[in-house]
């Protein structure tokens, strides 16, 4: 081989390796169970994936990934197994997104292959899979057939099953409990009515004012608040649908919900008749739930509930942190994920001060 095309053998096998790479550590970000309980919420669930067998498939591809990344770096049977291997991976997944994209009809959202790291959509994905399986093949008729005999297949074996091992360390399977927990915070009191001091009415009504009363219709007051209505949440929360309310969907070990906690209660610090906050919890990481309210730097009540219903919850295409302002059980607003419909303080400090007649528009 040349110098030049064995520099650019190089080259190739050095930027696959990175994408490999790049792509399993996205997979993890920001923390290793929200990022891989998503991506089993949003690929793999609805291709048909089991609750049960999904979190091992996720951790057992993610390795995989891991496995290539570095074994395209070295010389053990790379091309009868280490780039065939590569290529069908990456032809799978160039299938998955095609199919997906043309049963969906779009090219929007993320496609997940870099988490939420690096957003891509769907035809970029299958743009850049297209490009890296064209460079393994050419990479495929450019190596020098080499005597495989002497090849050391344990290196492979060992690489691949230490990276996989290394995922479910990092990433242990939680066995799926019922963990539902509410704490209560006291509600603003009331003050009370003296009833023994109230007045009776002495003045003499005003006959003029009764007569024109009874000969002119009286037009209906503008209602001060939107009629009742039922949002889906009492069963976490019986109170939900009575006034105006703050509902919150976290992740325990998310930054970005503990950020978006963390504003709100800034924010209810500066204002009378804040709408009380509830929170919904994933269940995943649910022991940094007290260091998560130590962050927000107030406690409210929440409940935990496991994966699916929770994604389920937040609703398709939906991210976390989610933050809703609810009226009488109405959803007037819904923040959501960390782009463009993020968890923005000041606008949910603007829609919550509007009355209704503003509100309603």
């Amino acid at each position: 081989m040349s110098v030049s095309k064995k520099n650019i053998s190089w080259g190739i096998r050095l930027l696959i390796s990175f994408l490999f790479l790049l792509s399993a550590v996205a997979k993890l970000y920001p923390s290793p169970y929200f990022a891989i309980s998503t991506f089993e919420v949003k690929q793999l669930y609805p291709m048909g994936f089991s609750e049960g067998f999904a979190p091992y498939f996720s951790r057992i591809l993610i390795g995989i990934e891991f496995a290539l990344g570095f074994l395209i770096l070295q010389k053990n049977f790379l091309r009868t197994i280490v780039i065939p291997s590569t290529i069908l991976l990456l032809a799978v997944f160039t299938t998955h997104l095609t199919y997906e994209s043309f049963i969906h009809g779009g090219n929007s959202g993320n496609c997940g292959c870099f988490g939420s790291l690096l957003p891509m959509t769907p035809i970029e994905a299958i743009i850049k899979n297209v490009i890296a399986i064209g460079l393994l093949i050419w990479l495929l008729f450019v190596l020098p057939k080499s005597n495989e005999k002497n090849d050391n297949f344990w290196i492979l074996t060992t690489v691949t099953f230490a990276s996989i091992l290394g995922l479910f360390m990092i990433a242990p399977i939680q066995p799926i409990n019922e963990v539902e927990k509410t704490v209560n915070i006291p509600e603003n009191v009331l003050p009370e009515i003296d009833t023994l001091n109230i007045q009776p009415i002495t003045e003499k009504p005003n006959i003029d004012t009764i007569n024109k009363s009874t000969t002119e219709p009286v037009k209906p007051a503008e209602p001060t608040e939107p009629a009742a209505k039922k949002s889906g949440y009492a069963q976490y929360f019986p109170n939900i649908d009575k006034g105006k309310k703050t509902f919150c969907l976290f992740v325990p070990g998310c930054d970005h919900c503990r950020e978006a906690a963390k504003e709100l209660t800034d924010l209810r610090k500066k204002m009378k008749g804040f709408p009380e906050i509830s929170i919904i919890f994933m269940n995943e990481e649910a022991d940094l739930i007290p260091d998560f309210f130590k962050f927000a730097g107030a406690e409210y009540p929440y409940k935990v509930i496991e994966v699916i219903p929770f994604w389920k919850l937040l609703g398709s295409g939906r991210d976390t942190p989610g933050v809703k302002y609810l009226w009488n059980g109405n959803e007037y607003k819904f923040f959501d994920g960390i782009n463009a419909n993020k968890f923005n303080v000041e606008e949910f400090h603007k829609i919550i001060e509007k009355p209704y007649n503003e509100l309603k528009k």
